[in-house]
């Protein structure tokens, strides 16, 4: 549903489309195909994803302070195995 301030898209096709200088912030995402998409300088910060298929998704060079997963924070999973494993 749209306010005057707002616009709803439905049943776009944007394959391959390429995006720079956007402003998607407080925007909602619903069954939304993403799958090899490149994101580069993007802030995700407070952003949350629900029922997603993250398998093979590559996170390099990012800040995950704060980030957690299933309530658990990523760092703390990361020192938790750099322990078990010596890192």
């Amino acid at each position: 549903m749209s306010t005057p301030d707002s616009h709803a898209w439905s049943g776009l096709d944007l394959k391959a489309a390429s995006f720079a200088d956007v402003n998607l912030s407080e925007a909602t995402f619903i069954d939304v195909n993403l799958s090899g998409a490149l994101f580069r300088n993007v802030t995700l910060a407070k952003a949350e994803i629900r029922n997603a298929d993250l398998s093979n998704l590559s996170i390099e060079d990012a800040n995950l302070t704060g980030m957690s997963i299933d309530g658990v924070l990523v760092n703390d999973l990361f020192r938790a195995w750099r322990a078990q494993e010596g890192v």
